[in-house]
C-alpha cells in the first residue's frame, strides 16, 4: 500500500508528514523542497509508520501547504478526455498530437488555500487534473511503458488547473490565463505508489463540487494520452527533473462550453484579438458555471475500493485585494 505525504507548516515553520488515519506523523528529516524530499526522505516516511513514539499532530493544528514546491516545471496536457473536447468546441477524436503546454510554479497553493481572482477576470473556470509526480530526472529520449513507469513516477497528488478563459483563448495565452498566483491548488496528499499500486493510475475516479454541485465527474480510463506515451513523448523534447509535475488533462464539466463555430474563430490567427474577446464573451453569456468570488470548490480523486485516497481539496474563490 502507498503513502499519503503532507507537507504543512505549523508555527510559522515547515514540515513533513506521514497521514495515518486523521493525524499526521510527523518525519524529523528538514526536506527544502519535494526533490529533496524524494531524494533522501522517502525512506523515513515508510519508517515513521513503524515507529510508536513518533510525533503526530491532528490537522486542525497546521496549514496545508503545496506538497509540490518551487522550483518545478508544471507540464500540462490540453483536451485529453474526449468530454472536455466535445464542450470546448474541438473534434472529439483523438487528435493526432498530444497538446503540451506549461504553467508556472508560482501558481502553487495548498489544498485549503484560497484562489484569488485578479479584479480583470470575469470567466474564471476550474479543471480538475491527475498530477503525476516525477521520481527520476529525465535528460534524454526514453521509452516509457506501463511495466516500468514505476521507476520515473514517484507519485500523485490533485491538482486544479484554475484558468482565465478570457485571457487564455481570445489571446492565444495559455501559460498566462493559467499561471496567475493560486491558479494550481495541489495536495493534500502527495501519494507515494507502490510499484503494484501502477495501473491503478488508469482507473482513478475523478469529482469536483462547485457549493455542493457535483460538476465533474470521470475516471482516468478516459485519457486519450496515457502517462506512459506521454512521458516518452516528452523525454524526447525536453529535460525534466525529480519533482517536477505533469498535468493529464481535464475532463467533461468546465463552465465553457463552445460551438465549434466559435472555437474556429478564436483559434484563427487572422481574427483580430477584441473580436476574439467580444465572441468569447458573447458565447459564455448564458452560462451560470464560471466561479464567482464565494464560490468554494472541493476536489476528490480516488479509486473505486478506496485503496487509493489522494484527499480532499477544498479552495475557495476571492477577489485579489489591490
Amino acid at each position: 500500500m502507498g503513502i499519503p505525504v503532507v507537507r504543512f507548516e505549523k508555527e510559522m515553520q515547515v514540515h513533513w508528514g506521514v497521514v495515518e488515519k486523521d493525524e499526521i506523523v510527523v518525519l524529523a528529516g528538514h526536506y527544502r523542497t519535494l526533490a529533496d524530499f524524494l531524494k533522501t526522505g522517502v525512506e523515513e516516511a515508510k519508517k515513521a509508520l513503524k515507529t510508536a513514539d513518533a510525533s503526530r499532530i491532528s490537522f486542525p493544528e497546521i496549514t496545508l501547504k503545496s506538497p509540490v514546491t518551487e522550483p518545478a516545471r508544471i507540464i500540462c496536457q490540453g483536451a485529453n478526455y474526449v468530454s472536455h473536447r466535445a464542450e470546448a468546441g474541438l473534434s472529439v477524436e483523438r487528435p493526432p498530437f498530444n497538446m503540451i503546454f506549461t504553467k508556472a510554479d508560482s501558481s502553487l497553493c495548498g489544498a485549503d488555500s484560497d484562489i484569488m481572482r485578479p479584479k480583470h477576470v470575469k470567466l474564471l473556470d476550474y479543471e480538475l487534473e491527475l498530477g503525476l509526480v516525477l521520481g527520476q530526472d529525465i535528460s534524454g529520449p526514453l521509452q516509457i511503458s506501463d511495466e516500468n513507469l514505476h521507476e520515473y513516477v514517484a507519485g500523485l497528488v490533485i491538482a486544479n488547473d484554475v484558468s482565465a478563459r478570457d485571457v487564455q483563448l481570445p489571446q492565444g495565452q495559455w501559460l498566462k490565463g493559467k499561471s496567475y498566483r493560486t491558479f494550481c491548488p495541489t495536495g493534500p496528499y502527495l501519494y507515494l505508489l507502490e510499484k503494484d499500486e501502477m495501473p491503478s493510475i488508469h482507473e482513478l475516479d475523478l469529482k469536483l463540487w462547485v457549493n455542493g454541485e457535483l460538476r465533474q465527474s470521470s475516471n482516468t480510463s478516459q485519457l486519450l494520452y496515457k502517462p506512459a506515451e506521454t512521458l516518452t513523448e516528452l523525454s524526447e523534447i525536453m529535460n525534466l527533473s525529480v519533482g517536477d509535475l505533469i498535468l493529464t488533462g481535464t475532463t467533461g464539466g468546465v463552465a465553457l462550453h463552445l460551438q465549434s463555430e466559435v472555437m474556429d474563430q478564436i483559434l484563427n490567427p487572422f481574427v483580430p484579438g477584441q473580436k476574439k474577446m467580444e465572441l468569447l464573451v458573447e458565447s459564455q453569456m448564458g452560462s451560470n458555471k464560471y466561479l464567482r468570488d464565494g464560490d468554494i470548490i472541493r476536489c476528490e480523486i480516488k479509486s473505486a475500493d478506496g485503496s487509493i485516497d489522494l484527499g480532499i481539496q477544498e479552495n475557495q474563490v476571492r477577489a485579489q485585494q489591490p
